[in-house]
């Protein structure tokens, strides 16, 4: 899969990263020896400018809120980015000389050097699905579907859907047991963890928790910190939630507190509006919001190794006024197969990713 290719499915432009130091500086950073973009294979290599030959007692460097090391005199410094993060990272010098200090800053951005493969499915099954649901969110537990639905407004119309929790019978389309929301509440992403049914929600803030079995619901966790809550999965232990950028958070189940999280990058771009998450087989499939494909995400890295062009499904729906974008993504482990829908589409497939 050539990169132009990824790049037309996403539709996305390169971050530009500018470097260097100001003309006032007495030192700076040497950005003639710097990059744009690194991958973590990569050895980054720094050394500053000294246009007025003052003599550096040391050199201090820092990459976002990281000391990545230090050098005596004016010695150039190398530094591995192997584990670093993907994204757009400060990077500070700090000059001892004469008893004072002067600090320098620059960035860069640390890329994925990983091309995605493109990735070909079959349709299994097709099955007749609830038209009114704005899809947020999809799973299987126990060879039965959970949806989570939001309220958004139909693509033509302005109808509102409903924002609920339910159980369905897949092959139907049959609801089995639900829970709704009022107005004011959007509902989201859906996983389920130890019994429990966890649902984001988009605005306000917070998760609801649901015994699985009887959808009482038990509690209601905050977010760690301000922000939107889009898709949920889970990997048997943590749960991954995004927030309509390119980051995917990883949360303690018990607290929603943040452990750890990974930006998403196809490449050198990165991919906002990540949305229905799916955990399989040690990776997260992805929707992305407004465009018709999954992509396959390391979890331990953020890079996208994988694309699904899923533009011909919506070809076989039945064109309604509130047919909306393409969102959900269920693994049913027992067939290991997927199940694909929409927001108020009138079918769900069941897939094979070849």
């Amino acid at each position: 899969m050539k990169k132009y290719n990824v790049l037309a499915l996403i539709s996305l432009g390169l971050l530009i990263v500018s470097c260097g130091g100001t003309k006032e500086d007495v030192f700076s950073i040497n950005d003639s020896v710097l990059k744009a973009q690194y991958t973590t294979k990569d050895l980054l290599k720094l050394e500053m400018n000294n246009p007025k030959g003052e003599k550096i007692d040391s050199i201090v460097y820092k990459l976002g809120m990281q000391r990545i090391g230090s050098v005596k005199n004016s010695d150039k410094f190398s530094f591995s980015l192997k584990g670093q993060k993907f994204g757009v990272k400060s990077l500070e010098a700090i000059t001892y000389f004469g008893g004072e200090k002067e600090e320098d800053s620059t960035r860069i951005e640390i890329i994925s050097d990983i091309t995605p493969k493109m990735l070909s499915y079959t349709i299994v099954n097709t099955y007749p699905h609830d038209h009114a649901a704005y899809i947020e969110g999809l799973e299987f537990y126990n060879d039965a579907l959970y949806e989570g639905t939001g309220n958004g407004e139909g693509a033509n119309t302005g109808t509102r859907g409903v924002s609920s929790m339910r159980k369905v019978d897949y092959k139907t389309g049959k609801v089995l047991q639900k829970v709704e929301y009022p107005e004011q509440i959007f509902g989201e992403g859906i996983t389920i963890l130890n019994g429990k049914i966890y649902q984001l929600t988009y605005k306000q803030n917070e998760a609801y928790v649901y015994d699985v079995n009887t959808f009482i619901k038990e509690k209601t966790l905050p977010y760690y910190k301000t922000m939107e809550g889009w898709g949920m999965t889970n990997d048997g232990k943590n749960i991954y939630m995004n927030d309509g950028s390119e980051k995917i958070h990883k949360l303690d189940p018990a607290t929603f507190k943040q452990l750890d999280y990974v930006n998403v990058y196809s490449e050198g771009t990165p991919i906002p509006s990540i949305n229905e998450l799916e955990w399989v087989d040690g990776k997260i499939y992805s929707n992305i919001y407004q465009k018709d494909v999954i992509i396959v995400i390391d979890p331990n890295t953020g890079a996208v190794e994988g694309i699904v062009n899923l533009a011909d499904l919506k070809k076989k729906i039945t064109p309604l006024p509130d047919t909306d974008v393409l969102n959900g993504i269920a693994y049913n482990p027992k067939t290991k197969t997927f199940f694909v829908t929409g927001k108020n589409w009138d079918k769900m497939f069941e897939i094979k990713i070849n």
